[in-house]
C-alpha cells in the first residue's frame, strides 16, 4: 500500500485509540521486521483463567500462554505432543498413560509435574468453582459425581500421579475424542502457588492473571495488558519448544467494531482480522491476490431461547418463530453466501454424521402454530426481546430476522445490544428472553455439540431438560459398540433436541478473515484453529497494494 494512503486513512482513523499511525512504518511492516504478530481477537477478553473463560477471544490468548498435554497440527487437526512427550492407550481403551516432558517447564522457571494436573483437575471440576466447561472433563471416572458434588473425595476420581513426569487417568467408557480433549483450555494444567497467593483456589477472576502475578507454561508469557486497547505476549524463555517458536511477541486487539477493524487491516495496522463485515466481502472476493480467506468451519450460528419466560415457554411459539425465518434469503442476501442454511445443532457431516431435518420453513404453518398458542395474526402478542452481543454482522442479522418475523407473523421483536463481558453473564444467569450464540467445535465429534444440552450442561442457557435425551448421549451412545450405532442414537437425541426448539439454527458457520501474505504458517482448517508456535512472519513480503 503506498504511504500516501495510509497516511490519509490514519488521519481518517486518528479517533480510534488502538492504531499506531504515527509514523511512517505500519505494525505490519514493523512487526514482519521484529517477529510481533498484531492480531485482530474480536472482543476484550473476559479474564485469562482457563478454568473460567468460555470465548474465543479468550482461548485465543489463552493458546498463546498455556499449552495444555497435546496440542493440535494445525495442517491435519491431528493431536501432537504438547506437555505430553507421549501417551499409551490400553487395549480395552479405558485408560491412558500420559509421560510429560521433563523439559516442560512454567514461566517462573519451575518445573511441571504430574501432581499440577491432579490439583487443577481437582479444581477445574470442583463445584465452588462454576466452571462451565467442568464436563469436558467428565470422561474420567468418577468426574460428574465429583462436579455435581454426589461425592467429595477426590482421590475416587480417574486421575492420579504416578510419578513426577507420569499421569494416569482412569474412564467411564471409551472415549475416542479424549485426546483431543487435552488441547482444550479447560484441561490445562495451572500453577497452583501463584493461584494461591492471590485468593482460595476457586475463587474467580482474581489478580493472579495479572501481567505482574501471572505464572503460565505456553510458548508466550504475558507482557502487557491495557485495557480495551491491546494485550501483548512475548516469547517465552522456559517453554520447552521455544527454539521452533518463530514469533517474538504478538500483539491481540480487542476489535468488536468490525468496521474499525478492516480498516485497521487496510492501513496495516493488523496481520490478521477476526472477522471481515458482511458487505465488504463481495469487494475482497473480486480482488486478485486476495487477502480474504474463506473456509470450511465446524460450527453452528443459532439463537438461545430461554424456555421458562413467556411466550418461549410455549413450544408452538418456539416453533413458528423457527419456521418463519427464511435461511436461504438469509444467506444469500445479508451474508452474501458465506455460510450453510442450518436446521440443527450439529453441523453436517461431523465426522462422517449426518444431523436429523426435522422443519423446515414453512410460514402458514407458523401463522397457524402461532394462532394456536393464542397470538393470531399476532394479536395480543406480549413482545419478545432478543439480545446480542456488540458486532455490526450480529446487528444485521438480528435486523434481517426481525423483518422476517414481522412480515411472516406480524409480531415485534425489540433487539438489545450488550458488550461482550455483559452479554456472556445474561446468557449465563439466563437473563434474556432470545440471545445470538454461536459454538463452535471443541474437538471433531457431534458430542460436542450434543452434549450442550444436557440438563445440567455447563453451556445450556435454555432451561431444556429432557432426562430421555440426557440417556441417550451419556450412557447409551458411550456405550456404543459401533459408530453407526452411536450415531444412530446421536439422532434419536437431536431429534428430540430439535422436536422440542430450546434453539433457532440460523446457519453453519465458515471461517472469514483477511490474513496478510507475510503470515506464514497459518492454514485453514475445520476448526479454525490457531497454533501459535507454527507462525511465522516473511520479511520479503509485499505489502497488499
Amino acid at each position: 500500500m503506498q504511504f500516501s494512503v495510509l497516511k490519509i486513512l490514519c488521519l481518517v482513523l486518528t479517533l480510534t485509540p488502538m492504531l499506531a499511525c504515527g509514523g511512517g512504518e505500519s505494525n505490519v511492516s514493523q512487526g514482519n521486521r521484529e517477529g510481533i504478530l498484531h492480531f485482530g481477537n474480536g472482543a476484550e477478553p473476559q479474564g485469562l483463567d482457563p478454568h473460567v473463560v468460555t470465548g474465543i477471544p479468550e482461548s485465543l490468548i489463552i493458546n498463546a500462554l498455556f499449552e495444555g498435554l497435546t496440542v493440535k497440527n494445525p495442517y491435519t487437526l491431528e493431536s501432537e505432543s504438547g506437555v505430553a512427550q507421549r501417551w499409551d492407550i490400553s487395549d480395552d481403551g479405558m485408560t491412558i498413560t500420559f509421560h510429560l516432558n521433563p523439559q516442560a517447564k512454567w514461566s517462573n522457571g519451575d518445573p511441571m509435574t504430574a501432581e499440577d494436573y491432579v490439583w487443577s483437575w481437582w479444581r477445574a471440576l470442583n463445584p465452588a468453582m462454576g466452571n462451565q466447561y467442568g464436563y469436558m472433563l467428565y470422561p474420567l471416572k468418577n468426574a460428574e459425581a465429583f462436579a455435581t458434588g454426589k461425592i467429595d473425595d477426590f482421590s475416587d476420581v480417574g486421575v492420579k500421579a504416578i510419578d513426577e513426569h507420569t499421569l494416569q487417568v482412569e474412564l467411564n467408557t471409551p472415549t475416542p475424542y479424549f485426546i483431543q480433549l487435552m488441547d482444550h483450555h479447560s484441561t490445562f494444567a495451572l500453577h497452583r502457588p501463584t493461584i494461591e497467593k492471590h485468593g482460595k483456589a476457586t475463587d474467580r477472576f482474581t489478580r493472579w492473571t495479572r501481567e505482574e502475578n501471572i505464572v503460565s507454561n505456553g510458548p508466550f508469557r504475558l507482557k502487557s495488558w491495557q485495557l480495551n486497547r491491546r494485550l501483548s505476549v512475548e516469547k517465552s524463555d522456559t517453554y520447552w519448544n521455544r527454539d521452533k517458536v518463530q514469533l517474538n511477541g504478538i500483539v491481540f486487539y480487542p476489535t468488536e467494531n468490525i468496521s474499525s477493524e478492516e480498516r485497521m487491516f487496510r492501513v496495516e495496522q493488523l496481520h490478521y482480522t477476526q472477522t471481515i463485515p458482511l458487505e465488504k466481502i463481495p469487494v475482497y472476493r473480486a480482488m486478485k491476490d486476495s487477502p480474504y480467506a474463506n473456509a470450511p468451519y465446524l460450527g453452528t450460528y443459532y439463537y438461545l431461547l430461554n424456555i421458562n419466560k413467556p411466550p418461549l415457554d410455549d413450544l408452538r411459539v418456539r416453533q413458528a418463530l423457527s419456521m418463519a425465518v427464511d435461511r436461504e434469503k438469509l444467506n444469500n442476501t445479508v451474508l452474501h453466501g458465506s455460510n450453510v442454511p442450518a436446521f440443527s445443532i450439529t453441523p453436517p457431516d461431523t465426522l462422517g454424521y449426518q444431523p436429523p431435518k426435522v422443519f423446515s420453513q414453512n410460514i402458514e404453518a407458523a401463522q397457524e402454530l402461532l394462532a394456536q398458542a393464542g397470538y393470531p395474526n399476532g394479536q395480543g402478542w406480549p413482545g419478545l426481546e432478543l439480545t446480542y452481543n456488540t458486532s455490526e454482522s450480529h446487528l444485521k442479522i438480528a435486523v434481517a430476522l426481525q423483518q422476517m418475523w414481522k412480515n411472516a407473523l406480524n409480531i415485534d421483536i425489540t433487539l438489545a445490544n450488550q458488550e461482550w463481558k455483559v452479554y456472556l453473564d445474561s446468557v449465563d444467569q439466563m437473563n434474556f428472553q432470545m440471545a445470538r450464540r454461536g459454538w463452535i467445535g471443541d474437538y471433531v465429534d457431534p458430542n460436542n455439540f450434543l452434549d450442550l444440552f444436557l440438563c445440567d450442561g455447563g453451556n445450556n442457557s435454555t432451561g431444556f431438560c429432557d432426562p430421555v435425551y440426557d440417556e441417550l448421549i451419556k450412557r447409551q451412545a458411550p456405550q456404543a459398540i459401533s459408530r453407526e450405532e452411536r450415531y444412530a442414537l446421536f439422532n434419536e437425541a437431536e431429534t428430540r433436541l430439535m422436536q422440542q426448539m430450546p434453539i433457532i439454527p440460523i446457519y453453519t458457520y465458515t471461517s472469514n478473515h483477511l490474513i496478510h501474505p507475510s503470515v506464514k504458517g497459518l492454514p485453514p482448517n475445520l476448526m479454525d484453529y490457531i497454533n501459535f508456535r507454527y507462525i511465522w512472519l516473511d520479511k520479503e513480503q509485499e505489502a497488499i497494494e
